[in-house]
Order: structure tokens, then C-alpha cells, then sequence
């Protein structure tokens, strides 16, 4: 049986989360950064990459395996490449500051890679190429990380659930926002049905001995989206964000040794100055023409609207901006006791909302 829920304001979410790693040893800034990226997913409905993630991420400043007060070095190779040593700093902070230096890069050279070795835990991806939109360019990322997905044809982890972002700015409708895995169900997910008791969508993931499996409870390993396609697709992802940052994760981890299995993350982002090519009204508007004769076409399901990527998230958000977050109630729970533990103050009224 599903937890009950409880709806929590998106500021009173942000200020507990961001007091939580304050209290963790981040600084304001850093925390702030992390709280907004996890909010951020909770509130276009990503909830399996929100403040679920809080205990993690303290889980991995105490391992050691994550840094609270990271010495960040950001490398600029040419005038439209870089690359970010984020020294184990949660993926937010890390991303956000790679974002922003390819939009900076991009605007002088109209296009822009900045690849980020050694962070930890992505958040939502699609936050980071939905900024680049905001600044009226297109935005691209793509994250490498230690393998939990099955490689076709072989029934144990072999590569991880690599994320894929792209978000273009649009005129009339919002921004086109594509965030996915490369995998039939992210791990998030599958603790979600896990906590709601639903079982997972056939061909999704296997059991820790290579089982299939629609019990969450049992499954360990999921599978990737498309088989050989979505395999494949967390390869390149690899030899691109991790080769071209001499980081390398998936030959690491099957080295045997234990510092491969060391949780770590690579990741590339572009930006793309869009009036570099085209007038940015002219490329809105062609985006909005595609969109519009995308969603006029017949529907299968006349019941059933056809969505553009990122639609239902938007909608989402605005809809959670005005009604609240609705968490488990669980989950507030545990965040406010992990607050109180760290000497962290526990907004009024929380617990009884």
C-alpha cells in the first residue's frame, strides 16, 4: 500500500534541503545549487531524482566518496573547450558550474563542450540543458557513471543507466525538454515501486542472479532501453565523457580492483548559441511550427493527448508551484530527522502538514 503523502511547499522544501547540507559541511552556495537541482525534479514530477536523493548524498559525503567542500578547477583547453575537475563535488554543483561555462564559451564561439571528470550523482539532467534554453541556446548533456545496467546479451552489469539530454527554447510553447535514460527504468524508479508495492513493466530489470523480474523488491539490475540500441548508446556515452577526461569508469569497474567500484560520474554538456546559425525569433518560431504539426496529427487514443518531451513536466511544475510537492509522508520524515541529527533547523509545522 502506498505511503500517505504530504504536499510541502516548493520554498519550505528548498530551504530544509539546502540547511541539510549546510549542516552536512557544504557551503551556502553549493547547498543552495543542490537543493535547486533536487526541487527542481520533484517539481516537473521526476521524483525518483528529488529529495529522495538527500540521504544518498549524505551517505556519500561519509563514505568519503563524495566531497562537501570540493577544490574545483576548471580547465580551458581552446576557446570552446573545457573541462571541469569537480574533485568528487555532487553532480549539481559540478554540472550547474559546466553549464555555465559552456553558455559563457558558447556566446564568442558560438558552440561550446565542456566535458566534467570525477563528480558524483548527476541529479535531473534535463535542469542543466533546460538552463542553456533559458538563455535562448540549445542545450545537450550526457553523463557516464559506474555500471548497473545490463549489457546485451549478458545478464550482469555491464554499463550504467547513462542519461541523454537536449532542450531547445521555443516561442509559444515551453521549452522542449528530452531527459532520458538509457535504461527501460531507472533505479530511482524501481524504488518507487518498490516503496508503492506496483510491480515493474515486464522486460524492465533483473534479479542480483540474472533473473528477469517484475518484483521490485527482487530486481537489481535493469535493462536497457531498446536492448542492443540503449546498450550501445551507454557505451559511446562512456568513451566520450569518460575517455576524453582520462577517467575511465566501466574498464575500471570490471578491473577487479576495488577502487573501481568507487562511485564516480563523467559528464559532457554543450551549449549551442543558436543566433550563431539563425535569429533566435526564427528558430522559436520553426520550433513551434514543428511542434504545433506534431501535435495535429491523429491521435491512436482519442482520449489520449499527444505530448512533446518535456510537456507533461512542465505542466507539472506549474501545477506543483501553486499545490505543493506531495511527498511521502515517510520521506518528510526522514528528511527532518536527518535535519535534527545534524543540527539543522526543521521548518515550523512541517511535520504536521
Amino acid at each position: 500500500m502506498p505511503a500517505p503523502r504530504t504536499a510541502v511547499p516548493d520554498k519550505t522544501l528548498r530551504t530544509l534541503v539546502s540547511d541539510i547540507f549546510v549542516a552536512a559541511g557544504t557551503s551556502r552556495e553549493h547547498a543552495d545549487t543542490v537543493s535547486d537541482v533536487l526541487v527542481w525534479a520533484n517539481l516537473r514530477g521526476v521524483d525518483s531524482h528529488g529529495v529522495s536523493r538527500v540521504p544518498r548524498y549524505l551517505e556519500l559525503f561519509d563514505k568519503g566518496e563524495a566531497n562537501p567542500r570540493p577544490e574545483i578547477v576548471v580547465e580551458e583547453l581552446r576557446s570552446a573547450l573545457a573541462v571541469i575537475d569537480a574533485d568528487a563535488a555532487p553532480g549539481p554543483v559540478a554540472l550547474s558550474l559546466a553549464m555555465h561555462q559552456a553558455v559563457s564559451m558558447a556566446r564568442s564561439s558560438g558552440v561550446a563542450w565542456v566535458a566534467v571528470r570525477g563528480t558524483v550523482h548527476t541529479g535531473a539532467i534535463g535542469y542543466y540543458t533546460e538552463c542553456a534554453a533559458q538563455y535562448g541556446m540549445a542545450g545537450l548533456g550526457i553523463v557516464a557513471g559506474v555500471p548497473n545496467m545490463a549489457y546485451t546479451g549478458s545478464p550482469v552489469a555491464g554499463v550504467a543507466t547513462s542519461p541523454l539530454s537536449v532542450a531547445v527554447p521555443a516561442g509559444r510553447h515551453p521549452i522542449v525538454l528530452l531527459d532520458m535514460a538509457t535504461a527501460v527504468i531507472a533505479l530511482g524508479r524501481i524504488a518507487q515501486h518498490k516503496a508503492s508495492g506496483r510491480p515493474l513493466p515486464e522486460g524492465a530489470a533483473l534479479s542480483k542472479d540474472g533473473r528477469p523480474t517484475v518484483d521490485p523488491a527482487e530486481a537489481a539490475i535493469p535493462l536497457s532501453m531498446g536492448g542492443a540500441k540503449g546498450a550501445g548508446m551507454s557505451l559511446v556515452f562512456e568513451l566520450l565523457a569518460s575517455g576524453l577526461t582520462a577517467n575511465p569508469i566501466v574498464s575500471s569497474f570490471h578491473s577487479g580492483k576495488p577502487e573501481g567500484r568507487r562511485h564516480r560520474q563523467n559528464a559532457v554538456l554543450l551549449a549551442v548559441d543558436i543566433s550563431a546559425f539563425t535569429p533566435v525569433d526564427q528558430f522559436r518560431a520553426v520550433v513551434d511550427d514543428t511542434v504545433d504539426a506534431i501535435k495535429q496529427l491523429p491521435a491512436s487514443d482519442p482520449s489520449q493527448e499527444i505530448l512533446i518531451p518535456g510537456e507533461r513536466g512542465a505542466r507539472t511544475f506549474a501545477d506543483r508551484l501553486t499545490t505543493g510537492i506531495p511527498l511521502p509522508v515517510p520521506l518528510v520524515r526522514k528528511l527532518c530527522e536527518q535535519a535534527s541529527a545534524l543540527g539543522a533547523p526543521v521548518p515550523e509545522g512541517l511535520l504536521s502538514e
